[in-house]
């Protein structure tokens, strides 16, 4: 793992009612593990993996990341990160997957009015949290580097998470005082 990636404990599940979900369709299959770094603050992020399975109730979209709420930082790559409100059909985006990443075009954003559940974790010290929608469908890293469906997700479980610190301009690091919750 890189310094930067460890594992992080879920300290709480909350539903926090519906709001705008945002889907990456990128324009090549992604593998099972591959997906994007998402996150509520600057403070680090869950691996949002491709919806590369299928489910009692949706089949599998090998292209497809559910990346979560509208508000999100995703990680566009080389330390640089946009917010999902923010990518456009066109844009290319980094991938990662568990050894690799890569460059892929996004081909279409799809917007929805879904319901959320906010999941808070704890690494070492630090809290991190994303907000995902709440279907079968959607899937984090887990800490054995297998795929874990946000709506079986307890208390007490572990991710996969990307620690970052706070502090961006127009996506890029900036050495500043700053609080996000």
């Amino acid at each position: 793992m890189h310094d930067d990636i460890t594992n992080a404990k879920v300290t709480s599940i909350q539903d926090i009612g519906e709001g705008l979900r945002v889907c990456l369709d990128f324009i090549d299959e992604l593998s099972p593990l591959e997906g994007v770094w998402i996150g509520n603050t600057g403070n680090g992020y869950c691996l949002a993996v491709s919806e590369n399975r299928s489910t009692e109730t949706y089949p599998k979209r090998p292209f497809r990341v559910n990346a979560g709420a509208y508000h999100h930082y995703l990680v566009k790559g080389n330390d640089v990160t946009t917010y999902l409100a923010e990518v456009t059909p066109g844009d290319q985006l980094m991938v990662f997957g568990n050894t690799s990443s890569r460059l892929v075009t996004v081909g279409r954003v799809k917007k929805e009015y879904r319901p959320f559940i906010r999941l808070t974790l704890k690494a070492a010290e630090k809290e991190i949290s994303v907000t995902v929608q709440n279907a079968d469908s959607v899937y984090l890293l887990g800490a054995e580097g297998e795929a874990v469906a946000v709506n079986s997700l307890e208390v007490g479980d572990m991710l996969t998470v990307k620690m970052d610190q706070p502090g961006r301009h127009l996506g890029k690091r900036v050495d500043e005082w700053i609080q996000e919750e």
